[in-house]
């Protein structure tokens, strides 16, 4: 029997422990009663975190008006900041999962409580039920990201055959927060270091140095929104990649919060 509406896991998760990965990279490990329902879904793929204010110790999850068509008003004292992330493991063993943050400092609200975050703190979760495709199948894939594409990243390298060829190029603040990725596929790895990511982006430019595949490829990009179009737009009208041999979608938009870009971003990811 098909289903009649999408199912969605909401769910309220506990801070175990963090640690930091690298100096700007923090990896919160999180645990609840629904880690099983999660084990359901595909690591790497977009989901929602609701970071309560602070001083409350409980996630409001917003509720929709389904005969009205519009989301309940709720009250600013308990409304949760709402943030695109996804998780990077799971361990039902354990009971746990855990979600990578970019430590840029107080400006961001999810980079905020990831510095702050101590066991017992409170995430929520809201993420679609079952298993999503992150990637198209290819004998080659091109790889480009800044730091907030490490988690997407890092899983389709994992996942990515050992026949599979490719370049990945991903920057980071600088030398010590690159990483070490796993996979068994061949690929040429690139770091750059730009400890101002909210000014410019090297990725644009620093891929046109590469001979890029003309056949049988797929490139996977993610980054700020300025960065992701100019990649797009190289990718499409310069080098004829054709839609379906790419995707491309900004996280986030320079000097523009997450939510007031949502907009702009969607139609440009679209």
């Amino acid at each position: 029997m098909e289903k009649t509406k999408l199912e969605i896991i909401q769910t309220q998760l506990e801070v175990i422990r963090k640690e930091y990965i690298t100096p700007h990279y923090i990896r919160i490990y999180l645990t609840g009663e629904d880690v099983a329902r999660i084990n359901n879904t595909t690591i790497g793929v977009n989901n929602k975190v609701l970071i309560p204010p602070k001083g409350v110790d409980k996630v409001y999850f917003p509720e929709f008006d389904y005969e009205n068509r519009q989301w309940k008003p709720m009250s600013e004292a308990i409304r949760p900041i709402v943030r695109t992330y996804t998780h990077r493991g799971i361990d039902l063993i354990k009971n746990e999962i855990w979600i990578d943050f970019v430590a840029h400092g107080d400006e961001g609200p999810a980079s905020s409580w990831a510095l702050a975050a101590k066991a017992g703190d409170v995430l929520g979760i809201l993420m679609k039920d079952g298993k999503t495709a992150l990637y198209s199948k290819a004998n080659n894939y091109l790889l480009v990201g800044d730091a907030t594409a490490i988690p997407v990243l890092g899983a389709i390298l994992e996942d990515l055959p050992a026949e599979a060829k490719g370049t990945c190029i991903i920057e980071v603040h600088g030398k010590e927060d690159e990483q070490s990725l796993y996979t068994k596929a061949d690929i040429q790895f690139t770091w750059l270091h730009n400890e101002s990511p909210q000014k410019e982006s090297a990725l644009a430019d620093t891929l046109k140095i590469y001979k890029l595949p003309t056949e049988n490829r797929f490139a996977y990009v993610a980054a700020e929104f300025s960065t992701v179009k100019s990649i797009r737009n190289y990718l499409r009208k310069e080098e004829n990649w054709k839609r379906e041999e790419l995707y491309a979608y900004s996280y986030w938009k320079s000097g523009v919060a997450e939510d007031k870009s949502a907009a702009e971003r969607h139609d440009e990811n679209e």
